[in-house]
């Protein structure tokens, strides 16, 4: 006669400790409860994995009532208006980081670490999971010296995009494989009738230094700085690099030297050349009808293979809590930023034109198919060149020396080992005063 009682009182406790589960489980809305009404300012760039968040925000701010306002900027200008707020203690709440930004805003203390929310188990979405990120990017785009800051956000990595269609009417029937292939084989077939066989992305700003310069260091065997922080650029390899890229200009279009992304992309979309290496982001772009002629030609692989291997550009942002902000703001700014690059959304920002940084969506059945850039960036993510830039706060003002001095090249105002020799001079003479050399400053992993 006394088991019943027992067994009622099991299944009181079970019931109400189901009752108390179910109140305790973290939901965004819960979350977000204390900071309604808040209003974050955000910096977002002119590019395709902006538009795809933009769409997105609606469903955020109406689960949550934080009103999200978009800052738009070019890239040229994004880094200055940012140094400019938060110089100014202004009201930007999340800021946008390039990878090799990231030493900057984190030695400055303009960014919150993000363990400040995840041991918040208030904020801290139980799936936040950030294993999932690909190591490579939550590395190399969110961390400094070990601490995270940022969660990857437009993720970026270097793929060779091709007209399937113009290489089979030379007598292509698959992509060029080396650097030497393309420039040797493909240039001189490809490069006829006004037509051309390469697009090397140049223009002077960070797309020279970094999408033009860098990319012909690392397959040649190359790289801006040795292992003491000292100039590399007139090692053999880093000279056969830049070599080759003023041998390749003649497969290019005039005016090389001034094309962005934008005008190299045009270029591809509307058949006036063969072959370029740009941005996983750019996918959409190429295959969208209304910004491309070519999309029943188009066709994405892996960046070519040097003497060195296949050493594929890295870039990309992540999204950072400001420290300028109040603490509601931070908070909202959080909630904001671990919702956006989750993995419940990653599918949705794949679709809508962003590329995520999160390993689980691109194993979902489908996606590798549907998306023909998936298979060649899930390799340069897991094969990737984690300094392809160097990684330091110094940065900004050493692309600022690559950017003339690489142009100046490209130009044959002067020779590759004159304008390596004047890079290398001025970048350790801006290390030197950094503190690199003496000691005061750790090089920074």
């Amino acid at each position: 006669m006394k088991v019943k009682p027992v067994l009622f009182s099991i299944t009181i406790m079970l019931a109400v400790f189901a009752v108390a589960t179910q109140a305790s489980a973290w939901s965004l809305e819960e979350a977000a409860k204390p900071y309604a009404g808040t209003e974050l300012e955000v910096v977002f760039l002119l590019r395709p994995g902006y538009e795809a968040a933009e769409k997105m925000i609606p469903e955020f701010e109406k689960k949550t009532g934080i009103k999200i306002n978009i800052i738009k900027h070019p890239y040229e200008n994004s880094l200055s208006e940012q140094v400019r707020d938060f110089v100014a203690n202004g009201d930007l709440d999340i800021a946008l980081i390039d990878l090799v930004w990231i030493g900057n805003f984190a030695e400055n203390e303009w960014i919150v670490p993000v363990d400040k929310f995840t041991k918040n188990p208030d904020l801290a979405d139980p799936e936040l999971d950030l294993d999932d990120f690909f190591p490579l990017v939550l590395n190399a785009f969110g961390a400094w010296n070990g601490v995270v800051y940022g969660l990857p956000f437009d993720n970026y990595s270097g793929l060779m995009f091709y007209n399937k269609c113009m290489l089979k009417e030379a007598g292509f029937d698959r992509p060029p494989e080396t650097w030497a292939e393309l420039k040797d084989v493909y240039g001189p077939k490809l490069t006829k009738d006004g037509k051309y066989a390469f697009a090397l992305q140049s223009k002077r700003n960070e797309t020279q230094s970094c999408d033009s310069f860098a990319r012909v260091l690392w397959p040649f065997g190359g790289s801006f700085l040795d292992q003491n922080f000292k100039s590399n650029l007139l090692s053999d390899g880093s000279q056969t690099g830049l070599k080759f890229r003023q041998d390749l200009m003649q497969y290019m279009p005039p005016g090389i030297v001034s094309y962005d992304h934008a005008e190299t992309i045009n270029a591809l979309a509307q058949g006036d050349v063969a072959i370029i290496t740009e941005w996983s982001a750019f996918y959409a772009t190429l295959t969208n009808p209304e910004t491309s002629k070519i999309v029943d030609c188009i066709e994405v692989s892996a960046e070519p293979k040097g003497p060195a291997g296949r050493k594929p550009a890295l870039g990309g942002f992540s999204l950072a809590v400001a420290s300028q902000a109040d603490e509601k703001e931070q908070a909202a700014a959080w909630l904001f930023i671990q919702w956006v690059t989750s993995k419940a959304n990653a599918k949705t920002y794949l679709e809508l034109g962003g590329v995520p940084a999160r390993q689980s969506v691109y194993k979902l059945p489908g996606v590798a198919e549907k998306y023909g850039y998936v298979n060649a960036l899930v390799e340069s993510w897991q094969e990737g060149v984690p300094e392809f830039r160097p990684r330091f706060a110094e940065w900004p003002q050493m692309t600022e020396i690559v950017q003339e001095w690489g142009t100046k090249i490209m130009l044959k105002e002067v020779t590759t080992e004159q304008g390596a020799k004047e890079i290398g001079s001025r970048v350790e003479a801006l290390l030197k005063d950094a503190g690199y050399y003496d000691g005061k400053k750790p090089l920074a992993q």
